[in-house]
Formats: C-alpha cells, structure tokens, sequence
C-alpha cells in the first residue's frame, strides 16, 4: 500500500527533534513537505527525509494525507481547523488548545467530518512512566497515597523565544509546556481531579512567562499528585517518587529518548529508548528495596498508532477528550495561581 503522505507545520524544536524523525522510522509514513521559511532548515528537510519544504500552511492542500501541527502554541487551534477544513486527519503538538472550550469545538469538528484528531503526548511513552504505570497497576505499591513528579531544569541564563516572553494567549511559559505532560501523565493514573491549586512564578530577569511552577492535584480516589516543572533546579529532585501503603517507587533522571533524538539518533536504532542500569528505580522501603528494571521507551508507538488509525480508521493513539480533562485541569491551575485559590472540579 501506498505510504501516508504527512505534512509538517513547523520545523522548530518539536519538529525537527521530535515529529520528523519520528514520522520518517515510522512503516507507512512519509514525510512529503515541510512548512518552514528558514533557508537552513528548508535545506535540511530537502537533504535529510527527502521532503519538499512550503512557505505556508495552504501550500499541503493536495500535497499531504496527513498535517502535524508543531507550530507555536498560538496557532494550533487555526492550523488544526484549516487541515480539518481540508478534509485531512491531524496530529497536534500538545497543548492542543488554550482552553478546554477551544478543544470541545476542534474535537466536534473533526468527529463531524469524520476525521482522525489526535494530540501528541510523548511522555505517555516515557519508560519511567511506564514502569510506573506496570507497578501501580500490579498493586506493587500497595495503595497509593501520593505522587511527586518533576519536570526540572537548570537553565538560570533564558533562551529568548516566544515560550518566555510570551503571554497567556500564546500559551507560554511552562504551565502549558511541561505542565501538559504532568498533568496528563497524573489523570493517566489516578483518574479525575476534583481540587486544584497551582503556584505559577517568574523567577529569571527577562523572562515574562512562568518558569517556575507547582500544581497539586487531589484525585477523586484520594490520590495527591505534587508536580512541579523549573527552569532553576540547581540540584534535581527525583523524577518520580511515588509514596503507598507497601512501599515507594523513587526514580532518578529523565527518559534518555530526547536525548537521543536530539543527539539525530534513529528511534529504529536497537535499544533505542532502552535506559542504563543506573538510571534505574528504587522500590520497596528504607529497609528492603530493590531495582526496577526500567521499561523501555516507545515514542515510536504514537506514530504506529497515527499510522493504523489513518489506514485502517481505528481509534487514535491518544483520544482528545482525554486531552480536554487534562485542559480543564490547566485553567483551574491558572486561575489558582493568579488569585490564590483551590479550585474545585465538578
């Protein structure tokens, strides 16, 4: 059969180490034409998958099967639209939207012109989070009472760009960012919030968007989830630690696939998201604990599963209702933040 066609908005950071790699190891994908107007990255695109670079949007209109949107977060919700208006399936770079609202009505398009809508939440893929997602499942832990998760950096010097000095309508700043990934990988486990309080801050000189920021989920089971993302972690905190009525599972260090793809490594390289011995977990207690083979990565899944969901009209890798609980939980976090109050979910 003939391979899918994809078209590629944006050849930035989430472009160019993230999706087109990922779209060119993928069997039945084809990266065919690349929205960018930078003359170094057009040339890239050309040299390195072979695929047409385009100076805008409307240039994929019957060149392309398929449109990923990983332009910046201000223009998702258009582009999205606009492929959907094509008559084409789409993948979007997380945050799908600014607000849930915004997501309810590009979810109903696409289900009224019977179209693929998916969201690309990576970290689903995480090896980490899916040893930890193994352990909860298999009671491991006992009953969890709590989960610490930490999206830390140590960056004291900014990078420029729109994600630090944009404002809220561009979705800037590491709420929306990392945030997304935090917050969704918390539902994934422990179901619905029903409380939310966030502290949202800007600590570096020059920068205008959050760089520091703490959400605390109350589950509807009870479960807490304390996570936080930082540009300005001098000394990392564990990535996981994740507290039960049998034991804690303490995790170290992050999923080695964005390094990786960063690195230009092909995620069809053998043990590709396969993660060293001592990056492993510890589970168990102070007394008695042992290492948890960490599983491995699979971003390559996402890609797998757009593919099938295309070609044979199965469901998408990730739903997009899911994603607008996850959106839903954003906004309360940004009205905690900016009034200084718990917001309680209905």
């Amino acid at each position: 059969m003939d391979d899918i066609r994809v078209g590629l908005v944006g050849y930035g950071v989430a472009g160019a180490y993230f999706h087109a790699p990922l779209i060119h190891a993928t069997p039945g994908l084809r990266l065919a034409a690349v929205v960018t107007r930078n003359p170094e990255r057009a040339a890239e695109v050309t040299a390195r998958y072979g695929a047409t670079p385009v100076g805008d949007v409307e240039a994929l209109a019957g060149a392309c099967d398929l449109v990923v949107v990983a332009s910046p977060n201000r223009t998702h919700v258009t582009t999205a639209n606009w492929a959907l208006s094509q008559g084409l399936p789409v993948v979007v770079d997380k945050p799908l939207a600014r607000t849930a609202e915004e997501a309810r009505l590009l979810v109903r398009t696409a289900r009224e012109r019977g179209l693929m809508l998916t969201v690309f939440q990576n970290r689903r893929w995480d090896g980490d989070f899916l040893t930890l997602a193994k352990l909860v499942e298999a009671g491991t832990l006992g009953e969890v009472y709590r989960m610490e998760s930490r999206f830390d950096r140590w960056r004291p010097r900014p990078k420029g760009g729109w994600r630090e000095t944009g404002g809220t309508e561009e979705m800037a700043g590491l709420l929306y960012d990392l945030g997304s990934h935090l917050v969704d990988q918390a539902l994934r486990l422990f179901g619905p919030a029903v409380r939310v309080y966030a502290e949202t801050d800007v600590r570096r000189q020059g920068v205008k968007a959050d760089d520091d920021t703490f959400v605390a989920l109350t589950h509807a089971d009870g479960v807490r989830s304390h996570l936080w993302a930082s540009a300005l972690a001098a000394q990392l905190g564990p990535r996981f630690r994740v507290l039960g009525s049998q034991g804690a599972y303490v995790k170290y260090g992050l999923d080695v696939q964005e390094a990786r793809l960063r690195a230009g490594l092909s995620p069809l390289q053998p043990e590709f998201g396969a993660e060293p011995e001592d990056y492993w977990g510890l589970a168990g207690t102070d007394d008695v604990k042992q290492r948890i083979p960490t599983e491995e990565g699979r971003y390559l899944d996402f890609y797998r599963g757009v593919e099938a969901a295309v070609r044979h009209g199965g469901p998408p890798p990730v739903d997009p209702e899911e994603v607008i609980r996850g959106l839903t939980v954003l906004e309360a976090a940004h009205l905690s933040a900016t009034q200084g109050i718990e917001v309680h979910l209905s």
